[in-house]
């Protein structure tokens, strides 16, 4: 028994600065998939899975009570499948700020809730927005806190544009040039990150008002550039903007940043061989790259492994 796949997802655009009202752009990835499935001989990662599912149902029976009017899920269904050995199959790494947690949860959500709102319906700004705030509530259970955006985009498998976090919209991206030299590629730092401890260094660092500051006045201004370059397929304007984002994160984002890369980091602002920035909360996991030259930016970074996500 298979259920459907869901897609991990990029948040191309609006790390920390969507917390704080910039502009996001999220983008699904095929490349890493993850599905709701039983096995009559689990393996280790099944039954670890498997758990986790367990404490996840409880999580949310408490949802459900706390927050009645909010989502409702088919719980005599959800426990029984879990009896029965059900556990999420994913391609999808985790710790690597690239929604493993997203897809799980847009799968339960999919399977399970009474009511739901589907992908075929015209999703109104009001039904977008409820979602995001099913899923931020269901994800909590693994983050902490989470806005829901990961989830949202795997349920959708659609472009999401952030415009502040009251006001969230699905969208359309340029369409890939496959015979452009430019990239967007993802950067294995091989090290695994944690979102919530890198999210409490930003939420500490907001409480400096030179810090603040910066994030309104130079990585909004950036990242909001950024977003509107891309969306309006402004390439050369968007490596500007680019290049002055990676500037902003290697100063004042550093402890986001695994210590091997700052070099590297700088490197490419030196060259403008290629440009980095923060794949989710950053700490480990991907790290996001854009180069206009993928040939120049593959012999600068020869000791890695390049991923490419979109053609230019």
């Amino acid at each position: 028994m298979k259920g459907p796949l869901f897609y991990s997802k990029i948040l191309l655009f609006g790390e920390y600065g969507i917390i704080k009202d910039s502009k996001g752009l999220s983008i699904p990835y095929n490349f890493f998939k993850g599905a709701l499935k039983w096995d009559s001989n689990p393996s280790e990662m099944a039954q670890k899975s498997n758990a986790s599912l367990k404490a996840f149902a409880g999580y949310l029976k408490n949802l459900e009570k706390q927050d009645k009017d909010l989502v409702s899920f088919n719980m005599e269904a959800l426990d029984t499948d879990i009896a029965n050995g059900m556990y999420f199959d994913s391609s999808i790494p985790q710790g690597y700020g690239i929604g493993s947690s997203g897809a799980l949860v847009a799968a339960i959500y999919d399977r399970y809730a009474k009511d739901k709102i589907t992908v075929l319906e015209n999703l109104t700004r009001d039904k977008l927005l409820q979602l995001k705030r099913i899923f931020g509530k269901m994800e909590s259970f693994f983050h902490g806190k989470s806005s829901g955006l990961d989830p949202l985009n795997s349920y959708l498998s659609l472009p999401i544009l952030i415009n502040s976090q009251d006001n969230i919209e699905s969208t359309s991206i340029p369409s890939q040039n496959t015979n452009g030299k430019g990239a967007v590629f993802l950067l294995d730092s091989g090290i695994t990150g944690e979102t919530a401890p890198m999210v409490q260094i930003f939420m500490e660092k907001m409480k400096q008002e030179g810090f603040r500051n910066m994030v309104k006045n130079q990585f909004i201004k950036h990242t909001d550039a950024c977003v509107e370059d891309f969306l309006n397929g402004n390439v050369k304007s968007l490596f500007g903007n680019l290049k002055q984002l990676s500037h902003v994160v290697l100063d004042h984002f550093k402890p986001m940043i695994p210590a091997k890369f700052h070099q590297l980091w700088q490197q490419g602002i030196e060259t403008n061989d290629y440009y980095l920035k923060l794949c989710g909360s950053g700490g480990g996991g991907y790290i996001l790259g854009f180069t206009e030259d993928l040939e120049k930016a593959k012999k600068a970074l020869k000791d890695y492994n390049l991923e490419v996500v979109y053609n230019f």
